[in-house]
């Protein structure tokens, strides 16, 4: 057997290196200040958990993306985390145990042991913002608000934002009496929007005729904000949820049209990834250019159950890594194109003290070695005159 290259990386796993690296480190430092704006207070949880605790509640559908390991201290299982979401419902209801609205905000490395597509990576930068305590539709925009920001923010431009509602999916399952594999079933054909197969699928099960076709009609509610009128005639009064779900996604569509005038807003009820996870609005941007979503959240009520405090919760996520690739960042920015101050090697007092200053005023300076003769990306230099250092360009 070939051995590998030691310096090869994992599939689906990658690395930022300069000036990409730096370039990152200044969107997360903008973006976390953009956060703090809004009133939302950074939380860093452990990169590793015991499993129980990453896998508890709604995080039990990691469990396939979840790396395992055996805790040499105690014996236990432990879990890398592949999402901070389940980390920061714990830190509300077990932690923290506010009452009343709390905001957290975090931004730290997730490891999937399953990549979500060939172009994803397996080691994402996860950024994220969670609302608990406020059920209300508002505490739903004010997340989705701030999500669009955050991808201005990255100077990610034309966005187009998918907005569903998982609590239809879920009344009309309910009524269905479909048991936990037929759901899985009728989820995925779902996704596919293959309406012919959900009919005889659910024809076989024995579901009714007349909710046979409201979920096939699913698959075919999604276009424009005008969808949710069309679905209204083939679902509403089936029940109060249906109904309600409904409401909630038109004065969802209301707000943002004065808060958010001219963007791009599609309806999809067929759309239904994380429907396990989520409990009411679900919403996802995407931009051109990329197949999969920039950035995806919505609500999901009592996911602090499991750790003995049940909030209402909504939130969103993105990748920052993501982001850096669809900012207007020039990707092929190069050392030079960085600025700063060379400083000569030299073993003087003035000269250091001088280096001082000017680190201490924001600027990079960078000492010359003996024999470098590279200017490692700076524009300026220090030069000695009549016993003073002074800046002359490059």
């Amino acid at each position: 057997m070939q051995r590998q290259a030691p310096w090869l990386l994992p599939d689906g796993v990658d690395e930022l290196l300069p000036p990409r690296a730096q370039q990152a480190e200044e969107l997360r430092r903008r973006l976390l200040d953009l956060h703090r704006a809004w009133g939302y207070e950074l939380i860093m949880p452990p990169f590793i958990e015991f499993l129980d605790a990453l896998l508890t509640g709604t995080g039990g559908d990691l469990d396939l993306q979840t790396f395992k390991l055996t805790d040499q201290l105690s014996g236990r299982m432990l879990g890398v985390r592949p999402d901070i979401t389940p980390q920061a419902a714990r830190v509300d209801a077990h932690q923290l145990r506010r009452e009343g609205v709390t905001r957290l905000c975090y931004l730290g490395s997730v490891l999937q042991a399953r990549g979500g597509g060939a172009a994803q990576s397996r080691n994402a930068v996860q950024l994220g913002a969670e609302l608990y305590g406020h059920s209300g539709i508002e505490s739903d925009l004010e997340i989705l608000s701030l999500m669009l920001e955050t991808l201005r923010g990255a100077g990610v431009q034309n966005i187009h934002l998918d907005v569903g509602h998982v609590g239809i999916f879920q009344v009309l399952s309910a009524r269905a009496e479909l048991d936990s594999a037929d759901e899985a079933a009728l989820f995925d054909l779902l996704q596919r929007k293959a309406a012919d197969e959900i009919s005889t699928m659910l024809a076989n099960s024995g579901v009714a005729a007349e909710l046979n076709g409201m979920f096939c009609s699913l698959a075919s509610l999604h276009g424009s904000p005008e969808v949710l009128e069309l679905a209204r005639a083939k679902l509403g009064g089936v029940d109060e949820g249906v109904d309600s779900a409904l409401d909630e996604l038109q004065q969802l569509l209301g707000s943002l049209a004065t808060r958010e005038p001219g963007i791009n807003v599609c309806i999809d009820l067929g759309e239904l990834r994380g429907y396990r996870y989520h409990t009411g609005i679900a919403f996802a941007a995407y931009t051109p250019g990329l197949s999969q979503e920039v950035a995806r959240g919505g609500r999901y009520d009592g996911i602090g159950k499991a750790f003995g405090r049940p909030r209402p919760a909504t939130g969103y996520s993105t990748d920052l890594k993501r982001l850096l690739n669809l900012s207007q960042s020039d990707t092929g920015t190069m050392a030079q194109d960085y600025g700063g101050v060379l400083a000569p090697w030299m073993e003087d007092r003035a000269l250091l003290n001088r280096v001082r200053e000017l680190r201490a005023q924001g600027e990079r300076v960078v000492w010359q070695l003996p024999g470098d003769a590279d200017r490692h990306g700076c524009n300026r230099r220090l030069v000695e005159r009549n016993g003073k250092w002074e800046l002359e360009a490059v």
